[in-house]
């Protein structure tokens, strides 16, 4: 991988981490139970409850997608950053945005 390619991931992964940084806390807030005394109606209540885990999960996933994101960051400058375990041919910049923990190419993740 070349120093540009390596200046590119690190911008790409740095501006997500920002991003996640935000996005985490505000769904944390919308994950807060909702307390049995509020009178919203029992279906709103219900909704909401949906709501709650569908949000519950993308919080999750934002968690996950921060920690990798972070380790692809340290593993940044290694010499062997970006190229694939397997046939040691680079890895395409779109997988690594799209999955930074990967260390196999395509074709050999087939």
């Amino acid at each position: 991988m070349t120093d540009a390619q390596k200046r590119e991931f690190r911008a790409y992964a740095q501006a997500e981490i920002d991003g996640l940084k935000t996005e985490i806390p505000r769904l944390e807030t919308l994950v807060q139970p909702v307390a049995p005394d509020n009178a919203i109606g029992r279906i709103s209540r219900m909704d909401t409850i949906v709501n709650q885990s569908v949000t519950k999960a993308q919080l999750s996933k934002c968690k996950i997608r921060l920690v990798r994101l972070k380790a692809a960051l340290e593993r940044v400058d290694d010499e062997d950053f970006g190229l694939c375990v397997e046939c040691d041919e680079p890895i395409p910049m779109a997988r690594l945005k799209a999955m930074p923990e990967t260390q196999l190419c395509v074709e050999c993740a087939d």
